[in-house]
């Protein structure tokens, strides 16, 4: 589950500000409406696909975990714990019990995944996550996280990230991202993946492989002592390549006890200092987009969607450093 960076909190400082345009600013853009109006070869932009506008659906209230289950300790109080300022460094007891919950994060998000076809609502895909999580014995780590209300996030088209189940049916030709994190036996497995419904645009369906290869790709970067840093300019030599956008506003981060510590990974060309630990574990999860990486969030204050409404993709592992390199803790036997 990618979280808000440096970056993102700088886009709402600046959303923040009231910004008075001088008087010639105004006058430019009289000349510029009115250019338009007399068809002055300044073109309406092209869509970037042809799926209707995702419009907030109807959300059911959150579901109930069973008093047994072990909860992480935002869970009652729907906070956002602070960011643990340190890596997540295991040793053999700690190795296990994360692979334990990355394989039943990689099990739960391949069931969530055979469920989508046309007219299955992402609500419908929640509940069923939800009770295979809790039969498992382990909490659904979306639930209560910053009181956010479901137990697996759904992003549908242009949803970059962070999208709430609702009542909304899937339709043909939807791309969707699902992200499950699962908390079992006191560790954190984070994962996501994109899914096709029924038959999707050739554009569509390039933009979800190009971003798979991003994170492919990275994770063949990692190993001891390498620059975190690195991950990020391998994931955006590959956008640029394709002419994509890669969102800079949310990252991956340390993942383990905590659902969120440092690292913080930047997933762009950047000049982040440190470098990879032995028995360290964090996720990498590019977004990758079809036009613009600026974004808009909703009123439910999580939604994040693209501005100009290009679709967008991401794929997601939970990783552990050891000497041959990565280990992916999210992958299915």
């Amino acid at each position: 589950m990618a979280m808000c960076g440096a970056a993102g909190l700088a886009s709402l400082r600046r959303a923040a500000m009231v910004v008075r345009h001088p008087p010639r600013l105004a006058a430019n853009r009289q000349f510029w409406n009115l250019a338009k109006g007399f068809g002055l070869g300044f073109a309406t932009p092209k869509p970037l696909h042809n799926r209707p506008p995702l419009k907030p659906g109807k959300v059911a209230p959150k579901l109930s975990v069973p008093a047994h289950i072990r909860k992480p300790p935002y869970a009652d109080r729907g906070d956002f714990p602070p960011w643990a300022d340190r890596s997540q460094v295991h040793g053999e007891e700690g190795k296990r019990r994360m692979r334990a919950s990355g394989r039943l994060a990689a099990r739960v998000l391949e069931y969530a995944g055979s469920l989508v076809r046309p007219g299955i609502t992402t609500d419908e895909i929640d509940k069923a996550v939800h009770a295979m999580i809790v039969e498992n014995g382990a909490y659904p780590s979306p639930l209560n996280y910053g009181k956010f209300p479901k137990s697996v996030c759904t992003s549908v088209n242009e949803c970059v990230c962070h999208g709430i189940p609702d009542d909304r049916p899937l339709e043909e030709g939807d791309i969707l991202n699902i992200d499950v994190t699962v908390y079992l036996d006191g560790y954190h497995g984070d994962t996501s993946r994109m899914f096709f419904v029924g038959e999707v645009d050739p554009a569509a369906r390039q933009l979800v492989e190009v971003t798979q290869q991003c994170l492919e790709e990275a994770i063949k970067k990692c190993g001891p002592g390498v620059p975190y840093n690195v991950i990020g300019k391998t994931i955006q030599t590959i956008a640029d390549k394709h002419k994509y956008g890669v969102i800079r506003d949310y990252v991956g981060h340390g993942v383990g006890q905590s659902f969120h510590s440092h690292p913080t990974i930047f997933h762009y060309k950047n000049s982040q200092s440190g470098v990879m630990q032995l028995g360290e574990t964090f996720t990498i999860e590019p977004m990758i987009v079809q036009g613009g990486t600026k974004c808009d969030t909703w009123r439910d204050n999580w939604t994040v969607v693209t501005k100009d409404r290009g679709l967008a993709a991401q794929f997601e592992h939970t990783l552990l450093i050891t000497e041959a390199g990565a280990e992916i803790m999210t992958k299915l036997d």
